[in-house]
This record gives C-alpha cells, structure tokens and sequence, in this order.
C-alpha cells in the first residue's frame, strides 16, 4: 500500500524485534487502509439533501420548481451521491464519533485475530492504525493491563496520533513500539528460553 514503503515496513520490523529481545511480552502492530467502506453514507447524505431541497422554493413561491420539483429532486440525488461517493470527501461526511467506533471494533477485531490473547502470560499488545480514520489504538492483555497503571497508553497514543496526521506513520509507530517496549520491559524481562510467539512485521489489512 502506498501509505507505508517496504523500507519502513522494515524498520519497524528491526523495531519491534530489537524490543522483544528485552521483553518476554509481545508486540504487534497493524495498519488498515479503512475500518469500513461506508457506502451508506453518500446516500443518505444525498438522499436529505434532495429531501431538503423543495423547502426553501416553496416558501419564496417559485412555481417552476414545483412543476419538475421530482426531476430536480432526483438529479439532485444522483448529483451529490456520486460527488459523495469520492473517498476523500466520503470520510468528512462521517461522524467523528462513527469512524472512531468503527476503527475501534476493527482494532478489536485484530486483536482477537492475531492472537493477542493467546500468549502465555497474557502479555501481548496491539499497536494498530487506521489510516483513512487517522485513528490510533493501543490495546494491551489482561496480563500487562493487571501491572500496567491506567492511562500508561495514552502518551503513547497521543504521540502516535500526531504521527500519523502528519503522514509519519512508520515514526510514529516505531516511537510507539519502543515506548511500549520500555513498559514492557521493566514488567516482563525477557527470560532465556523465552518463544517468540507472535509476528514481527508489520500486518498490513
């Protein structure tokens, strides 16, 4: 994907395993394009739209509307839906709030699918972005959460935000993987013997 070069897939790779030679815990870390395709979206914007439009003709009296009010109606629609339909424009018509729940069920969806809570000692973390929703997540295993205090991540996420609306994604997740790291190590040493149980390089979705 162009957001992110096989060179800076690299880096983070050489990141995430020079931390997990200190660190009996595990990172992972995804990237998604998207977290839905919100096709709804241009059509029900259209669709108020051309539901709103006949109002302000009909209150200032202009009959010629009223006789093709369906065919203005209708262009309208068709109009404004393919207009919203351009993924750069597309994104700005969705509530914060919806692409923020969206980006967070999908990084759920990750977690769960990557295997976070399968590891040992419940000792896994997931550094996840999604791009077209500029939004950052970190979620962490009971293990690390139990030691963790609460709000150890949001420094982190903060971070990694502003990273990423700058289009510095690979620095901002290789400054995340090594302040993650840093947690991680002083609450999971690494011990010899240790299995490294989890993907190094980045997964990209």
């Amino acid at each position: 994907m162009v957001f992110i070069s096989e060179q800076d897939q690299q880096r983070i790779r050489d990141a995430i395993q020079a931390v997990e030679r200190k660190t009996s815990g595990e990172l992972v870390t995804v990237i998604a394009a998207g977290s839905d395709n919100y096709n709804y979206i241009p059509i029900l914007w259209a669709a108020i739209v051309a539901l709103l439009l006949p109002g302000p003709f009909m209150f200032a009296g202009h009959s010629w509307f009223i006789e093709h009010e369906y065919i203005l109606q209708l262009t309208c629609f068709v109009v404004l839906a393919s207009l919203f339909y351009i993924p750069s424009i597309r994104i700005r018509l969705i509530p914060r709030a919806v692409r923020h729940a969206r980006a967070h069920r999908h990084a759920m969806e990750q977690f769960v699918l990557n295997n976070l809570p399968a590891t040992r000692e419940a000792n896994g973390v997931l550094l996840f972005v999604s791009v077209a929703e500029r939004y950052v997540e970190i979620i962490a295993d009971k293990g690390v959460n139990d030691v963790v205090a609460a709000g150890t991540w949001d420094k982190i996420v903060q971070g990694f935000t502003e990273k990423v609306q700058r289009g510095e994604i690979a620095d901002g997740f290789i400054d995340a993987i090594n302040a993650s790291g840093e947690i991680l190590q002083t609450h999971f040493p690494f011990e010899q013997g240790d299995i490294n149980e989890l993907p190094d390089h980045l997964i990209i979705v």
